[in-house]
């Protein structure tokens, strides 16, 4: 039993790791193929990102259930699906794989492994769009899990896929990545400054998310 839960916390750590690898060494590689093409870089990356999400939520999902986010865990455990320790356990792997993974990237791409980013993502658009981003990954995962499990690796990454250019803070959707993501001055870069807005519209989002799973759960109690 203790094996297991270890090898789910080194999932979680693995998973996230690589999935911060692809966001940025795919943003890095389409930036510089793009010859200032923000548009065709942005189509690089979100495709990359979305393949990389499919195949690490399909192979990890049987070890981890395949969180590699922060949020995402903490859904998780406030209805009880897991326990605080793994709570615990979960975000500080996911948080330092995400980091990880960028550095990683800085490594092959030969770039300073330590830097901050200086592109600004701020406003209160952008706080919206992260809110509602989440909202909307969330209840991808909630549904599907239900209603389409076999198909939530699919549903999640072409999501994320199609978040990338339908919202504009990118679909973030995750403290985890947007730290890790601060530490890279790259295409996929946020200033610092701006990582406590991304963050609290996420948890703003996360708590919404739980209100309205509550109140429909109680709806559908009355109505049977």
């Amino acid at each position: 039993m203790k094996l297991k839960k270890f090898n789910s916390v080194v999932a979680e750590f693995i998973g996230t790791a690589i999935l911060l690898a692809v966001i940025t060494g795919s943003g890095v590689m389409a930036d510089t193929l793009a010859n200032g093409n923000s548009a065709v870089a942005l189509l690089g990356n979100s495709i990359a990102t979305g393949a990389g999400l499919f195949v690490l939520i399909t192979l990890l999902a049987p070890i981890s259930n395949a969180h590699f986010n922060p949020i995402v865990t903490f859904v998780s455990w406030y209805f009880n699906k897991i326990k605080t320790k793994q709570l615990i356990n979960y975000i500080i792997a996911q948080t330092l794989g995400a980091i990880l993974g960028v550095f990683a990237v800085h490594l092959m791409f030969a770039l300073p492994i330590l830097q901050t980013s200086t592109k600004v993502r701020s406003g209160f658009g952008i706080w919206f769009s992260e809110l509602l981003a989440t909202l909307i990954l969330l209840s991808v995962i909630n549904i599907g899990v239900k209603y389409a499990k076999k198909q939530v690796a699919l549903l999640v990454a072409l999501t994320v896929t199609a978040g990338y250019w339908f919202t504009s803070s990118t679909f973030f959707c995750n403290p985890a990545v947007t730290i890790a993501r601060s530490l890279t001055n790259t295409f996929v870069g946020i200033q610092l400054s701006n990582v406590l807005l991304f963050i609290s519209a996420q948890i703003v989002a996360t708590f919404i998310f739980i209100l309205l799973v509550k109140i429909l759960s109680k709806r559908k109690r009355f109505a049977n």
